[in-house]
Parts: C-alpha cells; sequence; structure tokens
C-alpha cells in the first residue's frame, strides 16, 4: 500500500477570496514591471483519492495542487509563464519571465485580450461546489463494496485491475487588465471499477464508473460493481466477423468521441490554420437534416457547466448545427481574430454540448440496424483530422434481427467522418450524462467492418 499525502487539505471557499487578491497583486505587478496589458488564470485542486484491488488497499493520495499562469503583453507581442509557488518573490519573478518573453517574441496582430465589453459581467451561480466530506477509511470501504458487488455477480469475474473513490474540489480564477476578474467554486466525485473475466483460456476487461459534481447524484458504489462485471463478461466468447459493409451503432459512452472529431474540425484553430476535413464550411450541410448540435453552459450542477470562458468572455446558449448545417465554428478571441469573427466564449473548448435525440430508445436503434455491429470500445488513433479518413480498431456486439447475437473483438471499422456524419440516420435518448459531450448512442448507415 502506498500512501502519498502532498499537502494538508484546505478549503477552497476560504483561499478563494486570498487568490481573487493575489490575481489583482499580480496584474498590478505586470504593469509595473512594463507590460501594456495582463492576464491570470489559476487553478487549486485539492482531493482525496483511495483504490482497492482484490480486497486490498492499494494506494491512498491527496492532492493539492496550485498553479498561476500569467501572460504579459507589450502592444501585440506576448508572453507566458507559470509557477505553482505563490510566494511574492516567485510571483514578481515569474510576471518578469512572462515579460521578458513578450519582449522577444514577434508582433502577431490577434494577440491581447478579449474585448471588454465581451467579458462577462455577472458570474451566476452554476451550483458546480459541493465537498463531500469522506475521509480515507470511507473511500477505503466504498471503493470495496464496488469490487465485492462485481466479483458477486458473475462466477466468470476472475481477477480486477482494481476499484478507485476519488473526490475533488477546487476553485478557477481568472482576472486581466481589463478590469475582469471571475472566479467560482467546483468539485467532481467518482467512483470506477475494472475487472477482468475468465473462460477456458480467453481473458476480456472491461469497467464502469461514475461521476458527479455532487456525491449525492452517484450511481450506488454496487451497481458500479455489478455494471463492471455484467459488462466484462458479456465480452467473453468473443470472435471475428467476416469482412462486410454494414451499419454500426456507436454506444452513448463512446458516441463523444465521435463528436470530438466534429468539434475538432470546427475549432478555429483547425479552421485557420486549414487542417480540418471540414474547411470552410460554414453555412454547410454536414448532418442530416434532422440534426441539431447546441451548447447549454449554464446548466445547474452540469460537468462542463461555466459562467466564462478562459478569455473572461460571457458564455451562452448557441446553435453549432441547426438542421443539419453548421451555424458556428467554435471559436476563442484569438482564433475569432484570426478568422475575422467574433469570439463565441468557447476559449478551453465547449460547455455542456448536446446532439438533439431522436425518439429512439438503444433498443429501438438495435431494431432500426437490423444486421450490423454494436461498437463498445475504440482503439488506435487512426483518424485523420484533415482528411476525414476514419480507420480504429473496435470491439462489441454482432447483431442480426435487431438483437444482439455475441461480442466481437478484433475487427476494424473504417470509413470517412464525412460521410458517417451524413449518414447519422438515428441519435438514441440513451444520453450518457457523464461527459462534457452529451450524447446518447449513435447510428450510422454504413461502414466497412474488417475482420478476417
Amino acid at each position: 500500500m502506498t500512501v502519498q499525502q502532498h499537502s494538508h487539505s484546505i478549503d477552497p471557499k476560504v483561499e478563494q477570496k486570498q487568490l481573487e487578491s493575489l490575481v489583482e497583486q499580480i496584474l498590478a505587478e505586470a504593469k509595473r514591471q512594463g507590460a501594456t496589458a495582463a492576464e491570470v488564470g489559476v487553478s487549486l485542486d485539492t482531493g482525496l483519492s483511495a483504490s482497492v484491488r482484490k480486497g486490498e488497499v492499494e494506494t491512498v493520495e491527496f492532492n493539492c495542487d496550485r498553479g498561476f499562469g500569467i501572460t504579459a503583453y507589450i502592444g501585440q507581442r506576448k508572453g507566458s509563464a507559470s509557477t505553482s509557488d505563490s510566494s511574492s518573490q516567485a510571483i514578481e519573478d515569474t510576471v518578469a519571465a512572462a515579460v521578458n518573453i513578450a519582449r522577444y517574441t514577434s508582433e502577431d496582430n490577434c494577440a491581447g485580450l478579449a474585448d471588454p465589453e465581451q467579458m462577462a459581467q455577472q458570474v451566476p451561480d452554476l451550483d458546480l461546489y459541493h465537498p463531500w466530506g469522506i475521509n480515507p477509511e470511507q473511500a477505503v470501504e466504498l471503493a470495496k463494496t464496488t469490487e465485492a458487488a462485481a466479483f458477486q455477480q458473475s462466477e466468470l469475474i476472475s481477477n480486477s485491475e482494481g476499484s478507485t473513490v476519488a473526490s475533488h474540489q477546487g476553485c478557477r480564477l481568472y482576472g486581466n487588465s481589463n478590469g475582469f476578474l471571475g472566479s467560482y467554486l467546483s468539485s467532481r466525485h467518482s467512483i470506477s471499477c475494472v475487472m477482468i473475466a475468465q473462460q477456458q483460456n480467453e481473458m476480456q476487461r472491461d469497467y464502469w464508473y461514475t461521476i458527479a459534481r455532487n456525491s449525492n447524484d452517484l450511481q450506488a458504489a454496487e451497481q458500479v460493481g455489478i455494471k463492471a462485471a455484467e459488462r466484462t463478461a458479456a465480452r467473453l466468447g468473443s470472435r471475428k466477423v467476416e469482412t462486410c459493409q454494414v451499419p454500426v451503432l456507436f454506444s452513448a459512452e463512446l458516441a463523444s468521441s465521435l463528436l470530438g472529431h466534429f468539434l475538432s474540425a470546427v475549432t478555429g484553430s483547425s479552421q485557420y490554420r486549414e487542417a480540418s476535413f471540414l474547411l470552410n464550411s460554414l453555412g454547410q450541410q454536414i448532418f442530416p437534416d434532422n440534426v441539431r448540435i447546441h451548447e447549454q453552459p449554464h446548466l445547474k450542477g452540469a460537468i462542463g457547466s461555466a459562467a466564462f470562458d478562459n478569455d473572461g468572455v460571457a458564455t451562452y446558449a448557441k446553435d453549432f448545427v441547426a438542421d443539419g448545417v453548421l451555424q458556428s465554428y467554435i471559436l476563442s478571441t484569438y482564433s475569432a481574430r484570426k478568422l475575422k469573427m467574433q469570439s463565441t466564449a468557447n476559449a478551453g473548448g465547449v460547455h455542456n454540448l448536446f446532439i438533439e435525440p431522436n425518439n429512439h430508445s438503444f433498443e429501438d436503434l438495435l431494431k432500426k440496424m437490423d444486421r450490423g455491429l454494436l461498437v463498445t470500445e475504440l482503439m488506435g488513433h487512426g483518424v485523420n483530422t484533415v482528411t476525414g479518413d476514419y480507420s480504429r480498431g473496435a470491439a462489441g456486439f454482432w447483431v442480426e434481427n435487431g438483437k444482439i447475437q455475441f461480442p466481437v473483438s478484433e475487427v476494424t471499422i473504417a470509413s470517412n467522418l464525412k460521410d458517417m456524419f451524413r449518414n447519422l440516420i438515428a441519435i438514441g435518448n440513451d444520453i450518457d450524462w457523464r461527459s462534457n459531450v452529451k450524447t446518447g448512442s449513435l447510428l450510422v448507415e454504413q461502414m466497412t467492418v474488417a475482420g478476417h
């Protein structure tokens, strides 16, 4: 058993006020050292994580991390430096480093702070902070309960890669010399479990996890263990299939990776670098006309909620895709200037992205597919974001007559992302809420499944 103790637990609520005044001091110091503008991002994370394997404690970790990212501007020149030390000497040195870099970098007419009128005027309480008063002993017990439930679920479960209970809380701050200073507290708790199943000389592994801002919203520990065991045992007896062209159903927990490829293709940076298979596709039909992809940054208590982005710009609800047509790129202040557009308040990414479901349950999607591959695991990184070519190792289940028949492993699924998006024929209402990208299972009309 290893116990790693980085620091005693600190209360982010107590620290928040101190960090706010520290940000103001850093901005003043940057000005004193000759910066014409400056911005500071601060993150504070404190937490506990306990892991158990086969009923024995593996690790108990406490962590307390804080980081200051300081960016100084001299006109249109930009320099950045970071530190985890908040002593006045360290702050002074880090500011000096950022200012020095700014003096020597070349001018960039898109560099600089966001426009003051775009800054968040107030920071609404999005109900993101729910500390969980769990101690190491309780965390260990909960992890043991999770794993024990998995072992009891099936005789086929032969081993465990462990069960982990984690609780983290922290504070995020952003301030700049245009007078903006925003901060918010947040928490994130999780229970996860990875199991191994064996039959004859075949072994399979699978997992399950639950994550939430509020520990009361977590799935019960036993349920996490049971689900991990069921998923693992279900993979035994897997076969390859003949190479074929069939519909492919991406399960909800994997579907977000498919949308991730869409998101990276329509971010400002991939557009201005001209490294996207959806280059200059604003106003074009990318998905079928019933597809809507939208962002809801102010959902109470959600994993991806935020009142302002990494530039301090106020977030707002918006459609990226409506009626299958691309309405907007995903833009930070910098990439918006590069493209001569307005920031969409997405510096640092999207906040609670939804693809609107059709009225299809998971079972409906299997019926609609009739014959094809349900994918529950993806391997490898065979995605070319410039051409859209998609080829990845996959595992899952073969479906005939709308019903799951047997597990499948060691196959490759291939197509082009443009075709996959255009041929997205159904979106399940089995939404996976655990990710920042919230989607149900996605049914793609046809892909090449390469087996034998």
